[in-house]
Parts: C-alpha cells; sequence; structure tokens
C-alpha cells in the first residue's frame, strides 16, 4: 500500500490487526481520489481542501484545522513550517497520516499528548508549552464536532436539540469543566507531561478525539462499534416540553450514572407540563426506580441530584452513596458521597413534626439540596460544603424560588406489585384517553403512566 516502509510507521500499524491495516493505510489515498489524485502520483500530500472535503460536513472548520496543523506538525523533516500557508507549500504526507491516526487511534496518553498539544496550538509557531485557555479553546471545537457526528449519523437516541437547552453554551460549560481537571504549572501553562497525565484521568479527551478522527475520515476498523454517549429518550412529549438539558450536558451526566445504567429516560415531571404542584411531582417520583432531578431557579442558576433508590415518602432518610448532587449552571460539577453521613435521600408529606419536602445531603433545615412542599421555595445550605456530598451551594441564593423543573426516570422501572398493572393488563388509561385527559385536568396523578415498556420501533 504505498511508501509506508519506515520503522516508526510499521511500528505503528503494529497496533491494528492484519485486516486493519489496509483501512489505516487507504486513508490517505482515499483523500487523494477524492481530489482527483491517482494513487501511484509521486510526490503526494493531502491538503487542507483535501482534509476539509472528508471531515467538513462533520466537524466545524477551526477544528478541521486543528487536525491538519497537526497531522502537519508530526516529523517535521516532512512538514511544513506549521502556519497554514497555501496547499502548494504545505500539506501532509503519508507517513504523517499514518502516525497520526494509529497514535489518536490506538495510541497511550503519552502518544496522543503531542497530538493535544499541537491541536491546542492550532498552527501557531510551535513551543513546548500551551496555556489552560487554549485547551479549552480546543475542547470547544472538539466537543462541537461530536455534536455535530452525533447528528448528523442519527445517533441522537430520541433526543430533540431544537427542543432542549442552549447547546453551544452546554459545549462551553463542558469544555470548561474537562479543563477543570488539568494541572497546570504555577505559571498556568501546560507542557506534554501535564496533558499526559490528564488524558489519562480525563478518558472523554480520547473519547471524543478517537471519535472525530474515525467518523471525520471515514476509518471503520473492526470490533470497534461507534460509542454511544446519550442515553435513550423515550416517550418524551417534545411538543409541549422545553428541556432543561442540551446535548453536552447529557454526554456529561450519563457517564456519571453508576453501574452503566442504559435504561431509556422518561419524563416523569415537569413544570412546564404538569404545572407547579409538589403532590404532582411526588406522583411522578413514586415507582418510578432511579431518577435525576434538575432545578433551575429564578437567578438562572441550573442544578440537581441524582437519586439511585426509588422514592418513598416516609420520615426517615433514605438512598445509598452512589447518589450525587451536581451543578449545571454557571458551572458543570458533580459533588459524590463523603462518607460523613447517610443522609443520601429524603422524601416526606403532610407530616406534623417531621419537614414536609425533598431533600438530599445534609440535614433538616440544613439540606445540600432541598425543595419545600409548598413546592415553589427551596434551599442549598451548604457553608462551607454539603457534609453529605461536599458540594458548595448549589442555587443563586441560599434560598432560592423555583422557576422550573423536570424529573428523569433513568433506570429501570421496578416490576409491578401484585395486583398492579402487569405485563399483557390493559391500563384505564390505555382504553379510553378522554379519561386519561380528564384525569389530567382535574390534577390526578396518572400512576400508570411511563411504567409501560415502549413500543419496539416508536417513532421518537
Amino acid at each position: 500500500m504505498g511508501n509506508t516502509e519506515s520503522v516508526v510507521v510499521q511500528k505503528r500499524l503494529a497496533r491494528f490487526r492484519p485486516e486493519e491495516r489496509p483501512v489505516v493505510e487507504g486513508v490517505f489515498d482515499k483523500l487523494q481520489a477524492g481530489a482527483g489524485i491517482s494513487s501511484g502520483a509521486p510526490g503526494k500530500i493531502v491538503t487542507l481542501e483535501m482534509l476539509k472535503s472528508s471531515m467538513g460536513s462533520l466537524a466545524p472548520d477551526p477544528m478541521v484545522r486543528r487536525v491538519y496543523h497537526c497531522m502537519c506538525g508530526i516529523d517535521s523533516g516532512l512538514a511544513a513550517s506549521g502556519k497554514s500557508g497555501s496547499s502548494a507549500t504545505c500539506g501532509v504526507g503519508r507517513e504523517q497520516m499514518v502516525i497520526f491516526l494509529a497514535d489518536s487511534l490506538r495510541g497511550t496518553s503519552e502518544e496522543r499528548a503531542p497530538l493535544v498539544m499541537a491541536m491546542s496550538q492550532n498552527g501557531t509557531r510551535l513551543s513546548t508549552t500551551v496555556t489552560c485557555e487554549q485547551v479549552a479553546e480546543f475542547l470547544q471545537d472538539l466537543i462541537s464536532a461530536v455534536v455535530q457526528i452525533l447528528v448528523h449519523r442519527g445517533r441522537l437516541q430520541g433526543w430533540k436539540p431544537e427542543r432542549m437547552g442552549d447547546g453551544s453554551l452546554g459545549i462551553k460549560l463542558l469544555a470548561e469543566q474537562m479543563c477543570s481537571e488539568l494541572k497546570p504549572s504555577e505559571q498556568g501553562c501546560c507542557d506534554v507531561s501535564c496533558l499526559e497525565d490528564w488524558i489519562f484521568r480525563v478518558s472523554q479527551v480520547s473519547l471524543y478525539l478517537e471519535m472525530l478522527v474515525a467518523e471525520g475520515l471515514s476509518v471503520s476498523l473492526s470490533g470497534r462499534p461507534a460509542p454511544t454517549l446519550l442515553p435513550p429518550s423515550r416517550e418524551t412529549p417534545w411538543k409541549e416540553l422545553k428541556c432543561l438539558l442540551d446535548i453536552p450536558i447529557l454526554m456529561f451526566l450519563t457517564p456519571q450514572l453508576p453501574d452503566s445504567y442504559s435504561a431509556p429516560w422518561r419524563l416523569v415531571f415537569s413544570t412546564r407540563l404538569h404545572g407547579e404542584s409538589f403532590t404532582r411531582m411526588v406522583g411522578g417520583l413514586m415507582k418510578r426506580g432511579p431518577t435525576l432531578l434538575l432545578i433551575k431557579d429564578t437567578k438562572g442558576h441550573i442544578f440537581g441530584g441524582f437519586a439511585s433508590h426509588g422514592w418513598e415518602v416516609k420520615p426517615q432518610f433514605q438512598g445509598d452513596s452512589r447518589c450525587f448532587l451536581f451543578t449545571v449552571f454557571p458551572r458543570l460539577r458533580v459533588y459524590t458521597t463523603t462518607g460523613y453521613n447517610q443522609h443520601f435521600m429524603y422524601l416526606n408529606q403532610n407530616q406534623q413534626t417531621m419537614p414536609n419536602g425533598l431533600g438530599m445531603g445534609g440535614q433538616h433545615g440544613y439540606f445540600g439540596l432541598w425543595l419545600d412542599s409548598d413546592f415553589g421555595r427551596g434551599h442549598s445550605r451548604a457553608r462551607p460544603k454539603c457534609t453529605t456530598y461536599g458540594s458548595p451551594q448549589l442555587s443563586g441564593e441560599e434560598d432560592f424560588t423555583v422557576d422550573s423543573m423536570e424529573v428523569w426516570a433513568v433506570g429501570k422501572p421496578p416490576e409491578p406489585e401484585e395486583g398492579e398493572e402487569g405485563e399483557g393488563k390493559k391500563s384505564i388509561l390505555d382504553m379510553d384517553p378522554e379519561v386519561q385527559a380528564m384525569m389530567e385536568m382535574a390534577g390526578k396523578t396518572l400512576h400508570s403512566q411511563g411504567l409501560r415498556e415502549p413500543e419496539e420501533d416508536q417513532d421518537q
């Protein structure tokens, strides 16, 4: 397959299975063929325009340029100056292409760190360090490309970006969160060893890079299915909903759930759909299994919690150490249990002696997250930190007012108890939609709604 004869290239190709190697080596010729250049032409290079023709529909232009400049910087004896220049004086050789593909798709964190360094510098004069701001800009372009791939490849799993939050803001929030894991020098710069440590610890960097390269350059490797970054969404009334989540936020929250939950997410409560009613919210929570709560306060802060167990109305704390609290805006963070106490979840209603409301973490009167049974009010009293989750104040003000709220069931629904609706049985809601509508108007909780398995091949 051409001139890939150097020892360096052969070592890189050895990472791939025998049947995969022609695919990797063939990327260069495929890009050439797309530009109308014959396979045997001497002195061949891949230009920026050729790369755009392959990746342009799946990645934003800035990301394509980053990839191109990174390839040009591999083995500087073969590459041009590293500046964009013109296609006549700058280009990517066959060996550079193979090395880039091997390091990005099958490389170690040590081998990927120089690639991230070069893509973060984006064609500027190469140096031995990069700033956190440069890394954040690279991440924004990389995450934008991943979101674009999910959209273009039809891998949204039933989610509707046009009915969700601002994806461009979500991209910035996710990039900032990933960047917060960097450990720069006192001068605020990162060298290759710093990036290597970061890539090793933050698995999304490699995952997103592999996805960009494999999809953008059509490198289909055996036994490497495309990663599923989003959970399935089922039975979501998108026409009536404006979701608090967006695609990048979902990409962040999904891997935080324990035990690799793969059950479809089901919206069981939304103030936009069901009104501001604590009773309706409790009805949506009950018998749903694990849930994710999402609150936006009137100051614009978005935050919430993951409940590992189905909620029960009782005066005791419940749940386990898999629960966590999180913030979405103004910063994207997750706060896991500290082991200090077991005050994971609390839900009570219509009691005279105990607090009535929903709480996660802390203690009565000082919850990490509390929603009063009056519903519109809550608090996040965590000074300096919530004892259960180590979280700071989540809301804009310690005592907050709810702007909107959503609850998503994210695990497998519990089996119906004896005497409840079961397999093959029809609910009255199935038989008479008018009854369902009347119950909705009367404010009745539809306990059977959402417990049924979705129909196969249902149009999302």
